[in-house]
């Protein structure tokens, strides 16, 4: 029986960095950096405004008692004015947030703290040398990295990318997955059910697991239990695909058509994993493509996808940090656990705390998708007392 982290490892070494790609940045939502990104100018790019009001001196700011002052307003600044002209003593230049400050200003008064004029003001108070300025590349310096390779590209990375000058970045390609489903059990959604069959839902769940994780699914149902028509079928689709992740047909029992065709190629080991849900595990290749088997029990494939698929695929897409995050939590009542084997519950994390949703077993789906995180216990611990803390997987999507 393999170890969790040794099965981990298998599946990691299966699957090689994804050869990179220019997209521009327009295009570039939700991928991942694979080099990183140079800025081009400083940010900001000039002295400017941090508020709307008067750039002036502020020696000359107040009155001879440090009272009010009124002075001329000899400019007026909007944002984007390129002509700033120095500032004349004794004056002050009416200026916007993000407007370029004058040479000779070294502070910023807010209109509030004046009466609002356009050709003379009265300065009713002044703040502290410097205050509401931004100093040129105060935020980053031209020529510094400004995103680093490994870097997730949501908005506010984006936006940086843009504002720094680049109009084209470097990612991983996403991998092509192709999911495969199993057996004469499963019915697609909206058709009638005859007794023992079951609406077929892993290669959604799944599918939609490895878009989130960055990949581009695609989904294949087989339902003849016949090894050679299975390997024919497979290895067919594996053209266009870079992984293929199976669900279904890997247990002990007979009619496990996957496990019975891909162990006549000899290229993919089935075994067990010390962990509850999710023991019946395979890994290796077919035509040189890896192949990642999963069980089929909803529960069990979500559980393995987790911990096994998610993070390679998301270490292929160049993540620097391909591991869900994880919090300490303390429980909110008792539980128990099997002897040797990691367990993974379904919890609801809030405010530190855990609580157990539904129990063990692999085919309760109602109650991972109320789940919002993964009680991890280790394989030395039987049972846990309330109050007793424990890690926990944090995962999204969970109902409320």
């Amino acid at each position: 029986m393999r170890t969790v982290e040794e099965h981990q490892a298998a599946v990691n070494a299966l699957l090689p960095a994804m050869p990179e790609e220019v997209v521009p940045v327009a295009e570039a939502h939700g991928r991942v950096l694979a080099r990183d990104v140079v800025a081009q100018v400083p940010l900001p790019g000039f002295d400017n405004s941090a508020m709307d009001g008067y750039a002036g001196r502020w020696t000359e700011l107040a009155g001879p008692d440090g009272g009010p002052v009124r002075l001329r307003v000899a400019e007026d600044i909007p944002a984007g004015r390129s002509d700033v002209v120095p500032l004349a003593a004794g004056t002050v230049h009416r200026i916007m947030t993000g407007a370029p400050l004058p040479p000779g200003a070294d502070v910023v008064v807010p209109v509030e703290l004046t009466d609002g004029g356009t050709e003379h003001v009265e300065i009713r108070d002044r703040p502290a040398p410097g205050t509401h300025l931004r100093a040129a590349g105060e935020d980053i310096e031209a020529g510094t990295v400004a995103l680093s390779a490994g870097a997730p590209l949501g908005a506010a990375q984006l936006g940086l990318a843009a504002a720094v000058g680049a109009t084209e970045l470097t990612v991983r390609r996403r991998p092509r997955v192709l999911i495969l489903s199993t057996g004469s059990e499963l019915v697609e959604p909206g058709q009638p059910l005859a007794r023992g069959q079951i609406y077929e839902s892993n290669s959604l769940l799944l599918a939609a697991a490895v878009e989130e994780a960055g990949g581009i699914p695609r989904r294949l149902h087989f339902v003849p239990d016949d090894v050679d028509q299975f390997l024919a079928t497979v290895r067919a689709e594996l053209v266009s695909a870079d992984l293929l992740v199976t669900s279904g047909g890997v247990s002990a029992g007979a009619y496990e058509v996957v496990k019975d065709a891909f162990r006549t190629l000899g290229s993919v080991e089935f075994g067990k994993v010390g962990m509850q849900p999710g023991g019946p595990q395979g890994a290796g290749t077919v035509d040189g493509v890896p192949v990642i088997t999963l069980p089929g029990n909803p529960v069990s494939a979500f559980v393995s996808f987790e911990v096994f698929v998610r993070p390679a695929l998301r270490r292929a897409l160049g993540h620097a940090f391909p591991d869900r995050l994880r919090a300490p939590a303390r429980l909110t009542g008792p539980l128990r656990s099997p002897s040797g084997k990691r367990q993974f519950l379904r919890g609801r994390y809030d405010g530190g705390e855990v609580s157990q949703v539904g129990g063990p077993g692999s085919h309760l789906v109602a109650h991972l998708a109320r789940a919002n995180c993964l009680v991890v216990v280790p394989e030395d611990v039987t049972e846990l007392p309330a109050g007793a803390e424990v890690d926990v997987v944090l995962i999204e999507g969970a109902l409320q």
